[in-house]
């Protein structure tokens, strides 16, 4: 294993398509929700205690050899937005893509052949984790990592706020990404004796809402 590994994954500049995501950020903008860098921190510890929960226990649960069919059942019931279930998928045929060049692997060779359309982002994760030879713990990070970075970087955009003050955000929701990555692994490590029933199901029904609505704009500045 090499740790480095993990930079890559996580590196906002990997090739896997999430750039043009912003978490449930532009609806949240638009609606009024996200303003300043205050209701931007709330808004991101929000979706870091629902979406990267479920997302850091999925991908930790595939590092730990969850079957791969289980656990993408389990994020599509876990979805109940059709919209989000599309983007998830997209996002995940496109990592499956960059992780098979990056990390080749029998695994993801097999998860591509199983999920032709894309299988979600999150299972992906945890699978080209395993490929780069990392953690449960890894994969879990870089998951909630996720979930909180996209929104923080798209509101730069949306917003023209200030980086340092986006950063801030990060760098202040930090131990609280740590106890639900470390809540993550702890409820994939019962996987194996339990079933996909043991994963997190918590749900943020706002974001489903906005991301159905979101969908159907005429124009916006990111997929989902």
């Amino acid at each position: 294993m090499t740790r480095a590994a993990l930079l890559v994954l996580a590196d906002g500049r990997f090739p896997a398509g999430g750039h043009a995501h912003s978490g449930g950020a532009e609806a949240a903008v638009k609606a009024g929700r996200i303003t300043d860098p205050a209701s931007l921190e709330e808004f991101c510890r929000g979706r870091l205690h629902t979406a990267g929960l479920v997302a850091g226990a999925l991908a930790a649960a595939a590092v730990l050899g969850a079957d791969p069919r289980d656990l993408d059942a389990a994020a599509d019931a876990r979805t109940p937005s059709p919209a989000l279930r599309t983007a998830a998928r997209r996002l995940g045929r496109q990592l499956l893509r960059a992780a098979r060049t990056a990390w080749p692997s029998v695994e993801l060779d097999a998860l591509a052949r199983e999920f032709p359309k894309g299988a979600h982002q999150p299972v992906v994760l945890g699978l080209a984790a395993r490929a780069a030879g990392l953690t449960p713990e890894d994969a879990a990070h870089c998951a909630v990592y996720e979930s909180v970075s996209g929104p923080a970087t798209a509101t730069v955009r949306l917003l023209s706020l200030d980086p340092f003050d986006a950063t801030g955000v990060l760098a202040r929701l930090a131990p609280e990404l740590d106890r639900v990555a470390d809540a993550a692994v702890e409820s994939a490590r019962r996987v194996a004796a339990e079933g996909v029933d043991a994963l997190p199901a918590v749900s943020a029904p706002l974001l489903e809402v906005m991301a159905q609505a979101h969908a159907s704009w005429p124009v916006r500045l990111f997929a989902s």
